[in-house]
């Protein structure tokens, strides 16, 4: 289940803020709230069911209304599929490439349309956990630090939207924070 938890960077112990404490009705909206405040975009979709083996076109057809809105709101250029599997043999690796601190020089922006994965924020001072899952739309603003953990058996598929594909290369900050706070478990 979708949730966000915020932590001082020198504490990822102990959260100042946990949606897991927020009542159900209301957990959506306070996390998109929380992310706003702070210049991320969350948003939450209808999804629909599609198959986990589904092509990239049958994936982007059923999504075209959703994928085409953004990229008029956005003036995205590229749009692509992501999917990873716990059988895929290069899992470990793939995980490995986000781990650490970076940023990147265009928006990152997911849309989970199933699965699930961990975006950590690395904002001023703090630190926002956003478990993405299904019908979850997330955008990391250009240049904002963060790391991405997809877990040890990665499961997920993502639209991915794109300015400019070159530019979307990670630029690690070179500090070993990441290290210190959670991992996705699956």
């Amino acid at each position: 289940m979708t949730s966000l938890k915020i932590f001082n960077d020198n504490n990822p112990i102990t959260p100042i803020f946990d949606s897991n404490t927020v009542a159900d009705s209301d957990k959506i909206d306070k996390i998109t709230h929380k992310l706003k405040e702070v210049g991320i975009r969350f948003e939450q979709w209808s999804t629909i069911e599609i198959d986990k083996g589904a092509t990239q076109e049958e994936v982007l057809t059923a999504y075209q209304s959703e994928v085409d809105q953004l990229i008029n709101e956005e003036g995205y250029l590229t749009v692509d599929v992501v999917s990873l599997t716990a059988d895929n043999p290069n899992k470990k690796a793939f995980r490995e490439k986000f781990l650490n601190e970076h940023t990147h020089s265009e928006d990152e922006v997911r849309f989970f349309v199933h699965g699930e994965g961990l975006f950590s924020l690395h904002l001023e001072n703090q630190v926002f956990e956003v478990l993405c899952t299904r019908g979850d739309l997330i955008s990391v603003p250009a240049n904002t630090r963060h790391w991405f953990d997809m877990g040890e058996n990665p499961n997920f598929t993502a639209i991915r939207f794109f300015n400019n594909p070159e530019g979307w290369v990670a630029n690690f900050t070179g500090s070993d924070i990441a290290s210190k706070f959670s991992r996705l478990e699956n």
